[in-house]
């Protein structure tokens, strides 16, 4: 039986997911460059997505 608890890997799952919402919400913005109000929105989705993205890898990443 182990003495110490293991390491979780939550930090890298949910940076790639919230990288993956950038990807999608950056392709929706290229999708969608006539309707502006759209656009807007799926680049401040990708934003938001990127920013929690680095977020969450300095909150669950620790010094590795």
């Amino acid at each position: 039986m182990s003495e110490t608890a293991g390491r979780s890997d939550m930090g890298i799952g949910l940076a790639l997911l919230f990288g993956a919402l950038a990807v999608v919400a950056a392709g929706a913005m290229a999708a969608t460059v006539e309707t502006q109000v759209v656009a807007a929105w799926s680049f401040a989705g990708a934003v938001v997505a990127g920013t929690l993205s680095v977020a969450v890898v300095h909150l669950y990443g620790g010094d590795r």
